[in-house]
């Protein structure tokens, strides 16, 4: 069985990933402008992938016997690009970090399914958390 902490971090990753996936597809929705269509469909992109993290993340805790979480993150959506983008770069930041974790407490556990799902994640965290730091470069 699972320990309490890895299936509260989770519910963390749960719902961090509800938070993303909102916030970023608002921000596709919202933005407007010349340097917003170049970034718009990449957003979109990130987000949808952000969504299905939060599927396969729930699938893994109510496995586990856990009860994933409803309730996302604290969403924000921003009022100009520089800004969104800056917010999104350090909800990745924060992803990686606690995916880190996760992947630390599942190899002491053992639970090499959650180790290998966390992996996979990671990588997908590390290209958003590129996209977005190289973006900042060009607004």
């Amino acid at each position: 069985m699972p320990s309490n902490h890895l299936m509260e971090l989770l519910n963390k990753a749960i719902a961090r990933e509800l938070q993303v996936s909102i916030q970023y597809m608002w921000q596709h929705v919202q933005w407007k402008g010349v340097k917003a269509f170049a970034i718009k469909d990449e957003l979109k992109k990130i987000a949808i992938t952000e969504m299905k993290h939060a599927e396969a993340i729930a699938e893994r805790l109510n496995y586990l016997g856990g009860i994933p979480t409803t309730k996302p993150d604290p969403i924000f959506v921003g009022t100009d690009i520089k800004e969104m983008l800056s917010q999104d770069a350090k909800d990745e930041e924060g992803a990686i970090t606690l995916y880190k974790e996760i992947i630390e407490v599942a190899t002491r556990e053992n639970d090499i399914t959650t180790k290998k799902l966390f992996e996979a994640i990671l990588a997908d965290e590390e290209e958003h958390h590129d996209t977005f730091t190289g973006l900042l470069e060009e607004v």
